[in-house]
C-alpha cells in the first residue's frame, strides 16, 4: 500500500501546521516540548506494513492528556518477508535452518539454535534434566501444531508440553486478526517515566515487544525460539519482536546515526544500537535515550540479547488494552481473550 500523495498525508500536514499554530491544550512547557518534538514519519514504514490506511483519531494518554494519536492497524505479519526458520529439525541441523535464542549471559548478539546448541543446553544452562530431542532418531521436539502451539505457550506447561522448542506459524492466527496501535501524533513529554508495556512498532508493521518471561519460559524446559531477526509468532500478537538484529532498519539521514528501527508507543523514535562507524550510543538516560538537532529525543536499542528494547517511556504513551507481556511465556492475550487461548478436546500433537 503506498502512502504517498495521499489524502491522508495532506490531513497530517494541515494537523502539523496547527500544532506549531499553538491550538493544542496544555501548558506552555508541554507546547513547546510538542513543538520541539519529532514524531513519526509515516512515509518511514515498509510498503503493506498497514492492512488499513493510517488515520488520525482522538485519545487520551494514561496520564489523562487528550491529544491526537496515529491509528496503525496491521494484519499480524512482517511487511516484505516471510517469518522463521525457528526450531530446527534433527540435532545435525545448522544455522542456515534453524533460529536464534537469547545469549544466557543476557548481553550481545543472540544465540544460534542449531542442532548442537539443542544437544548441548544441559551444560549450557547447567542442567542436566535438559532433552529437547529424541535420542534414538535425533528428531528435535518443536511444536508442530496451532494446539501445540497454543498448548506450550501457557504459564503453567503441562508435562507434555515440556522439553520442546517452541515455535508457531502465520498461519495459526485467526482470519480476521489484526493488531491496533494508538501512538501519540506528536510526542508528550511524561512527567514521570513509564513502564515499559507494549514498546511499540516495527517500521515492518510488527510488534516491539516487552520483555519475554525467560525464567518461565527455561524453567518449563522449552526454548521459545526467534527467527535470525529477533521475532517470533503467537496467537494473540501475531509476529513480534524481542530484539533487534536490523531486519527493519532504515537510514534517515546520511550522517552516519544508528539507522531508525521504529516507534515507540510514546512516538519517540527507536534506533539501532550502533552507527554506521560500528560504535555503540553513548550518554543514555535511564530510558536509553538522548537528544540531537536532528532527531530531538530519541531511543537506541538495546543489544539482542538483553531482552529489552529501551528501559522506560519518556513520553506519555495511551493504556494498553490487555495485560503487560508475561501472562504467557510467548506473550499476552489480547482484552477480553481466553488466558490460555482456545480450550481443545484433543490432546495436540507434539514432535
Amino acid at each position: 500500500m503506498r502512502l504517498t500523495n495521499s489524502p491522508f498525508l495532506v490531513s497530517v500536514f494541515v494537523f502539523c501546521a496547527l500544532t506549531i499554530a499553538g491550538c493544542s491544550e496544555g501548558t506552555d512547557k508541554v507546547k513547546k516540548t510538542i513543538i520541539a518534538a519529532k514524531g513519526i514519519d509515516i512515509s518511514m514504514f515498509a510498503k503493506n506494513a498497514f492492512s488499513q490506511e493510517p488515520k488520525i483519531v482522538d485519545c487520551e494518554t494514561a496520564e489523562g492528556t487528550k491529544t491526537s494519536c496515529y491509528q496503525l492497524i496491521t494484519d499480524g505479519a512482517p511487511a516484505g518477508r516471510t517469518p522463521g526458520p525457528f526450531c530446527p529439525r534433527k540435532t545435525s541441523d545448522g544455522a542456515d535452518v534453524s533460529g536464534a535464542w537469547f545469549n544466557k549471559d543476557g548481553m550481545g548478539d543472540l544465540v544460534d539454535i542449531t542442532g548442537e546448541f539443542i544437544l548441548k543446553l544441559g551444560d549450557y544452562y547447567g542442567d542436566e534434566k535438559w532433552m529437547v530431542y529424541d535420542a534414538k532418531t535425533n528428531e528435535v521436539r518443536y511444536t508442530a501444531t496451532k494446539e501445540a502451539c497454543l498448548g506450550a505457550a501457557k504459564p503453567d506447561v503441562e508435562e507434555e508440553y515440556m522439553q520442546n522448542c517452541i515455535e508457531c506459524e502465520l498461519s495459526y492466527l485467526d482470519d480476521d486478526f489484526s493488531r491496533s496501535f494508538l501512538i501519540p501524533t506528536t510526542p508528550i513529554l511524561a512527567k514521570n517515566v513509564g513502564r515499559v508495556h507494549t514498546v511499540g512498532i516495527a517500521l515492518d508493521g510488527s510488534e516491539l515487544s516487552a520483555a519475554a518471561p525467560v525464567d518461565a519460559i527455561l524453567g518449563a524446559y522449552t526454548i521459545a525460539a526467534f527467527d535470525d531477526c529477533g521475532g517470533h509468532i503467537n496467537a494473540h500478537q501475531g509476529y513480534h519482536y524481542h530484539s533487534t538484529t536490523g531486519c527493519t532498519d532504515k537510514l534517515m539521514n546520511d550522517d552516519g546515526h544508528a539507522p531508525l528501527v521504529g516507534y515507540a508507543s510514546d512516538g519517540y523514535g527507536i534506533y539501532a544500537l550502533k552507527n554506521a562507524a560500528g560504535e555503540e550510543a553513548g550518554a543514555l538516560d535511564e530510558c536509553r535515550g538522548q537528544t540531537d538537532e536532528i532527531r530531538g529525543y530519541h531511543y537506541h536499542a538495546a543489544s539482542p540479547s538483553e531482552n529489552k528494547f529501551i528501559g522506560c517511556f519518556h513520553g506519555e504513551t495511551v493504556s494498553p488494552e490487555g495485560p503487560a507481556h508475561g501472562a504467557h511465556p510467548m506473550g499476552p492475550p489480547p482484552h477480553g481473550a481466553h488466558p490460555d487461548g482456545q480450550p481443545s478436546a484433543d490432546k495436540p500433537e507434539v514432535k
